[in-house]
């Protein structure tokens, strides 16, 4: 759809700045960074001016228009916050400020969250030399809407009114979500009070599926997420690359762990749309003797402090692939066993708040998607 509003060139609308200053060693700068697809300015660890290799650096200040002449194309442009007042800036972010009575800085703030504005930023970057760095008069050349000042603070009114309804519904998510779990910790706290505590070779024994390998047959592989993530489905296997590796049939209910990622929460129980997925000798599968336990508990509780304590301890070694959970030592750790009626009721419970997040994920990229087609409406002239 064709654009309503009145097209003019940035640089009718803003003017340069110049508060240079050559650096001094021993003052330490505050630097700033413009990150990617207009998500804003932000503070860079500080340098002290003896150190830098610029001759000159740039002072910024509130409400300053700056942008990153190598990734400008991907977006890296803004306006400067209140926090950021007084920080410097090198000259690959040349600044500019907003001709008082002709561009709200703010109008400009949401124009940079488009992907029209990235595009025009990517077309006047192309062909040049350097990175495809985009030369300031190229930048000022980008045409962009721009009605009255009225107009624009109507406009931006309207966004931002929407924007902060948009913030207090994710906000609103957040507070949700961690009231579920709270709630799952506090009554998994209560059911351990008292409890037995039995080795997990007693209440979930390891149990391996070893799977034939056929050449000609692919193999659909299971990973599991640290921090609790869950699991995920990784791309076919082909037979024919498997090598060495061997493969262990995994099925819904098991209780999986990474051994080299348990220790940072690479704990799941498959589900149900896990059936028929494999994984490598670096995935244990753990079954729950069902008058025992339930997967769902036990694996809560290895994700708790208390829990990964023991998954950690049996994980010796140094950082990341290093720390590898022995089997013999996943066999020793030892949990705690409410009695399974209880266990029962709260899988019951984790269902609900498992339920509760998958409502919220369905309708996730809606949300995220509402906000873009405002700033297309908006900028169009049709909000």
């Amino acid at each position: 759809m064709t654009n309503i509003l009145p097209i003019r060139p940035i640089s009718e609308l803003v003017s340069s700045i110049d508060r240079r200053e050559i650096p001094e060693p021993g003052k330490v700068y505050r630097q700033i960074g413009v990150k990617w697809w207009g998500e804003g300015v932000y503070e860079r660890p500080p340098v002290d001016g003896g150190s830098t290799l610029y001759a000159t650096l740039n002072r910024i200040e509130v409400h300053d228009i700056v942008f990153n002449k190598i990734w400008a194309r991907h977006g890296s442009v803004s306006i400067v916050q209140d926090e950021l007042a007084g920080c410097y800036c090198s000259p690959e972010f040349p600044l500019y400020e907003a001709i008082d009575g002709t561009l709200d800085p703010q109008w400009f703030y949401w124009l940079t969250k488009t992907r029209n504005f990235w595009t025009q930023c990517d077309e006047k970057s192309r062909g040049t030399s350097g990175k495809n760095r985009i030369r300031p008069e190229a930048f000022l050349s980008i045409e962009i809407p721009c009605p009255s000042i009225d107009e624009q603070r109507r406009i931006i009114a309207t966004i931002e009114t929407i924007a902060t309804r948009l913030n207090d519904a994710r906000q609103l998510r957040k507070e949700i979500n961690a009231d579920a779990q709270a709630l799952l910790h506090s009554v998994c706290h209560r059911l351990v009070q008292g409890a037995q505590y039995r080795p997990v070779a007693e209440v979930a024994p390891i149990v391996r599926r070893p799977v034939g390998i056929d050449l000609d047959t692919a193999y659909s592989e299971l990973g599991v997420r640290s921090f609790g993530k869950g699991t995920f489905h990784k791309p076919l296997l082909e037979g024919a690359d498997v090598g060495s590796k061997k493969l262990y049939r995994i099925e819904p209910g098991d209780l999986v762990l990474s051994n080299v990622f348990a220790w940072e929460g690479a704990i799941a129980v498959a589900k149900p749309e896990d059936q028929g997925r494999v994984g490598s000798h670096r995935f244990i599968t753990c079954v729950a003797e069902p008058d025992l336990a339930t997967a769902d508990f036990l694996c809560f509780y290895l994700l708790t402090e208390q829990g990964l304590s023991q998954v950690r301890d049996a994980s010796p070694g140094g950082a990341g692939r290093n720390r590898t959970l022995g089997l013999t030592k996943l066999e020793q750790i030892r949990v705690p066993l409410p009695a399974i009626e209880k266990q029962k009721e709260f899988s019951a419970l984790q269902a609900k708040v498992a339920a509760i997040h998958q409502a919220q994920a369905a309708n996730q990229s809606e949300l995220d998607a509402l906000l873009p087609a405002v700033l297309d409406k908006a900028f169009k002239g049709e909000l």
